[in-house]
């Protein structure tokens, strides 16, 4: 039998794919250099700045673009991934280490398309595959109000990644295999609500960057359905499981309180959440919060699917009872029914009862604190316990919590302790 001609029949079909890929990376790599800006240009009218500070707050951008204790936007802020280190750059308008040197056509490309002004590929921390559906409109407002801040001169950090994540070529694959440009288009079918929630909330405000899962090669899964976030340290609960973070049965007026206090009866923010309500949603108005609040309510339930419940050892449960008795109880109750306008009941939490138990290990590595916004100015807070618990004495109580009071979720080890400590 005669095995050469099916041979060479793969081994073509092979050579073309390869060829291919190689063409379609060499188009990804072939973006060119944009003029710089020279000159001053016009200064944008009050209200085109004031839209691009109020969308630059949805986005919550400061936070990635501010180093601790260094000036707003001039950039510093590590980002860190399963992938190494990203630094975000500095967004002032600094002609030597800022934008100040940017067209707006090449802001504008750079949100839409992740290209920097110098044709080199972005990394998609900078969330352009979410900013890419805003309007041109908008990101003029954007790149009106980043001219508005006070220039910092301040030097882009160098990026910190392993090999190969470090190469032009695996972004441009990563870009073949998740990036697609394109503004948001409307919903004919949906409400005008429907659709400007929609708008933020898959746009500027690139809620899907932290609430879905992500593959090894950094790619996104379902959106919304929850994942870790990228340093692994807080879970972003799945806003498609009304078990962890869904919304389905809320009503809008809830949903929108919690965006704009942070927190509301028996539910608080913490963590990263925290930092996006103080920086961002509390200073959105009351339309666009009932808009996301919309959104959200309307987005199809999917619950998880969870392995069969595991009890916790006997003795863990012991330990976990003592640790809880002597720090908790007083403040979350013998119970776990918490304290109404103080502190959250802990039996039938949602994010205790989440299937990832970071958040609640990480509540009590690091403390829990909700943002003081001005329909919460004095939130009641948790300290942290990192450096008076154990690993194994975190495991066991967290273990407690999520397994008493008809909780019933699986039990937390010392190792998972330690990978979130």
């Amino acid at each position: 039998m005669n095995t050469r001609h099916p041979l060479r029949v793969v081994a073509a079909v092979l050579a073309a794919a390869v060829l291919l890929l190689g063409a379609l990376i060499g188009m990804e790599l072939s973006a060119t250099a944009l003029a710089p800006q020279t000159g001053d240009l016009p200064m944008a009218d009050d209200a085109t700045v004031a839209r691009g500070a109020y969308l630059a707050r949805a986005g919550n951008c400061v936070a990635c673009h501010t180093a601790r204790g260094g000036e707003p936007y001039a950039g510093g802020h590590p980002i860190r991934t399963p992938y190494g280190t990203l630094v975000g750059g500095n967004l002032t308008p600094d002609r030597e280490t800022g934008l100040g040197n940017w067209s707006p056509q090449a802001f504008r490309r750079a949100l839409h398309e992740g290209i920097s002004r110098d044709g080199r590929l972005l990394y998609p921390a900078f969330p352009y595959a979410h900013t890419t559906r805003l309007s041109d409109a908008d990101a003029d407002a954007l790149y009106a109000y980043l001219r508005s801040v006070p220039a910092v001169a301040q030097a882009n950090e160098a990026h910190d990644l392993r090999f190969p994540y470090n190469t032009p070529v695996a972004l441009a694959l990563w870009r073949l295999l998740n990036f697609e440009p394109g503004r948001q288009m409307e919903d004919a079918t949906r409400s005008a609500e429907w659709n400007r929630g929609a708008y933020l909330t898959e746009g500027v405000a690139h809620c899907a960057a932290c609430h879905s899962p992500r593959d090894a090669l950094g790619g996104t899964g379902l959106a919304l359905a929850g994942g870790l976030m990228p340093d692994g340290r807080w879970y972003a609960p799945s806003l498609l499981d009304p078990a962890e973070a869904g919304v389905q049965d809320w009503p809008a007026s809830r949903i929108a309180a919690l965006l704009k206090n942070g927190s509301i009866d028996s539910a608080t923010v913490m963590g990263p959440m925290a930092e996006v309500v103080f920086h961002g949603t509390s200073h959105l108005d009351e339309a666009d919060l009932q808009a996301i609040a919309t959104y959200l309510r309307e987005l199809p339930a999917q619950p998880a699917r969870r392995p069969d419940f595991e009890h916790a050892d006997e003795g863990l449960m012991r330990l976990g009872a003592k640790v809880y008795e002597q720090h908790c109880a007083d403040c979350h109750g013998a119970q776990g029914q918490g304290a109404p306008g103080a502190y959250l009941p802990l039996a039938g939490n949602r994010a205790v009862l989440a299937g990832s138990a970071v958040n609640t290990i990480q509540a009590i590595l690091s403390g829990g604190f909700s943002p003081a916004t001005a329909g919460n100015p004095q939130p009641y807070g948790m300290p942290p316990f990192r450096t008076i618990l154990s690993d194994t004495e975190v495991a066991a109580v967290a273990s407690f919590i999520r397994q008493s009071w008809g909780n019933r979720a699986d039990p937390v080890s010392s190792l998972d302790v330690q990978r979130v400590r």
